[in-house]
């Protein structure tokens, strides 16, 4: 079978570890399709390791698009994300593909399902200067001055939240508006029929292959990958691309903030407390297909049905 699947849609959803990409890859064995990522770690160059990018010759062979996108100091929204997987999606239909969004990143799957606020764009000078002040002041910091001016905002995001933190703040910044007044007015999602399968291995399997999985990146040079990281003098650790699990626990250990055992334990601690927050919101998702193990016979006929 080549022929796309006629304008529909599909989310191939699961937490990390669940087996996504390789559910992908097969399904792009059956028909054409347009693989993009939907994924807030895999955006970012220079970060393969410790999020499980594919690799150099899966992505030759299967090209996911959405991936490599921004440099580590760059900031990347839900907006921007709706914007880059619409522009994709229709560029699928337009080559008789199969749009196939595969990811665990809930709110960007939202964002394009169900729309967003209608919110100002970031612009270069508002970027570079919230990323300063997150880099002077910290996220906790600037949260309090959140607080001032959006309570309820401030009552929604976690001070630790630093992307949402500054991305509050940005807001009021550029419109002269809270985040909470504007929140109201939605742009529209997608419209197309939209088919979702959700991978879910039952969670003592998934705790075992987020500990195999995080034993093999430090195999495989996971640490020389962020002391390349560190080496940029414009990263630090409450960018969101540092704060990517793994990631943020390998950046203390090279502070010589924690040691090593530690590093491994809490880095798998976190990922697989991110599998816990991604499964809860997957609960949530009606009319899916829910798949414990891979199988794409049922996959396609879904898709089909």
């Amino acid at each position: 079978m080549s022929q796309s699947i006629n304008k529909t849609v599909v989310f191939l959803m699961g937490p990390t570890a669940s087996g996504k990409t390789a559910l992908a890859i097969q399904l792009a064995q059956q028909f054409k399709v347009r693989i993009i990522s939907v994924d807030s770690a895999l955006i970012y160059k220079g970060m393969d390791i410790g999020s499980a990018k594919p690799d150099a010759e899966t992505l030759t062979a299967y090209p996911h698009h959405l991936i490599d996108i921004c440099e580590p100091d760059q900031s990347y929204s839900a907006h921007d994300f709706a914007l880059d997987a619409k522009q994709q999606i229709q560029t699928a239909f337009e080559n008789d593909e199969t749009p196939v969004l595969v990811g665990g990143t809930s709110f960007y799957f939202n964002a394009l399902e169900h729309g967003l606020s209608d919110l100002p764009e970031s612009t270069t000078e508002s970027r570079e200067k919230y990323n300063q002040l997150l880099k002077e002041k910290g996220s906790a910091s600037l949260h309090k001055g959140l607080e001032k001016i959006d309570k309820k905002a401030a009552d929604r995001i976690h001070p630790n939240d630093a992307q949402r933190v500054t991305r509050a703040l940005e807001v009021f910044d550029l419109s002269g508006k809270t985040l909470s007044e504007l929140q109201g007015n939605k742009k529209p999602g997608i419209d197309y029929p939209i088919k979702k399968i959700i991978l879910m291995p039952p969670r003592s399997e998934l705790h075992q292959r987020i500990e195999k999985r995080f034993l093999s990146m430090m195999d495989e040079g996971f640490l020389s990958e962020v002391e390349q990281l560190k080496q940029n003098p414009n990263l630090h650790e409450d960018l969101p691309s540092i704060r990517c699990v793994g990631y943020r626990q390998a950046w203390q250990y090279l502070n010589k903030e924690i040691d090593r055992e530690a590093m491994i334990e809490l880095a798998i601690i976190a990922t697989r407390q991110l599998c816990k927050r991604q499964s809860t919101w997957l609960k949530s998702e009606t009319d899916a297909l829910i798949l414990e193990t891979i199988d794409v016979e049922s996959v396609v006929k879904f898709i089909q049905k």
